[in-house]
């Protein structure tokens, strides 16, 4: 593990206004159809990307950062099975999402690429990484779900026993639908973002227009509630050695990997940033102060900035292992 870089602030696009969701379409895949966001390119030369979002969320999270990179990347955002525009899949599993990204990868013909992965998507990318190493130039994490025992580690520890409840899925979504998309959005802003005020309007008004569209989905809470089940499937298989352990698969990944953090996140706690950073061989961290769960979003230039300083390092092939501190903004 060494500090994470930061590039010049004129090597990441700066846009005056927010850019509105980049569009999309539903692509036929081998196992499944998935909805895919492209960002295209702004400059000669950009490489294939790849960038997988967190549970509840969509490939409407990466537009700011996808936008800021589009210099150096040509971003393809995924909405996971369940989530955004993508049906639901049967069955969820951490390795089952991972097939559903290279498949994309693959099918596309783009590999390898950059992958970049939030919180449950982190997990996903680790997994990819670590078995299909081949269709990974390099790995981002931004607040990766790392599994980790201690219920004090995430606020959302307290819904863990809920998932054993029977028919948990209708309940929810009764409780779901009692809520206005405003009431939705408030309340994911407020446990994500460190400071909710700093939300551009436009990306606000964007955030209730899909929580809108996903409230009218029959699937909504079903596909929350199962993804959420087989993300706490590979927390406790984690603790049972075997070959899916994510801690494992971790120090099988070989490529570039920058690991972020905000300094307040609150749903998954930031002292799980320098272990996850230590057990992948070739990492860095960054820890940004004043960001909560969802750096990409609150402090996009700076997550831009240490992904380029990563791809002109890789692209030098001269990593700097002696320094191991963490970089704290």
């Amino acid at each position: 593990m060494k500090r994470a870089r930061l590039a010049e602030a004129g090597g990441v696009r700066n846009p005056t206004r927010p850019h509105p969701p980049f569009p999309g379409m539903e692509h036929q895949l081998s196992r499944r159809r998935l909805f895919i966001r492209h960002t295209p390119a702004t400059a000669p030369g950009a490489e294939p990307a790849v960038f997988v979002h967190g549970l509840g969320g969509s490939a409407q999270n990466w537009t700011d950062l996808a936008d800021a990179l589009s210099d150096h990347l040509a971003v393809d955002a995924i909405d996971l099975p369940g989530f955004g525009h993508s049906a639901p899949a049967p069955r969820v599993t951490i390795p089952l999402l991972a097939q559903d990204v290279a498949a994309w990868i693959i099918e596309s013909g783009r590999a390898p690429v950059h992958l970049a992965g939030h919180s449950l998507g982190g997990a996903v990318s680790v997994y990819l990484a670590a078995t299909r190493p081949g269709l990974v130039r390099s790995l981002t994490l931004v607040s990766p779900a790392m599994p980790f025992a201690n219920p004090r580690r995430s606020h959302q520890s307290r819904f863990v026993p809920m998932l054993a409840v029977p028919r948990m899925a209708w309940f929810a979504d009764r409780a779901m639908r009692s809520r206005t998309p405003e009431q939705v959005v408030d309340d994911i802003v407020l446990g994500t973002w460190q400071d909710p005020s700093t939300i551009h309007p436009q990306r606000r008004r964007e955030a209730i227009a899909e929580a809108r569209r996903r409230l009218a989905v029959p699937w909504n809470s079903r596909a929350y509630i199962q993804t959420y089940r087989g993300l706490m499937a590979s927390f406790f298989q984690a603790f049972v050695p075997g070959t899916h352990s994510l801690w494992r698969l971790a120090k099988d990944v070989q490529c570039p990997t920058l690991v972020i953090w905000g300094k307040q996140d609150k749903v998954i706690d930031v002292r799980q940033a320098p272990p996850t950073a230590l057990a992948i061989a070739d990492s860095r961290l960054l820890i940004l102060d004043q960001t909560g769960h969802v750096a990409m979003m609150e402090r996009p230039q700076a997550v831009a900035r240490a992904m380029v300083a990563m791809l002109e390092e890789s692209h030098a092939a001269a990593p700097d292992s002696t320094d191991d501190a963490l970089s704290v903004m």
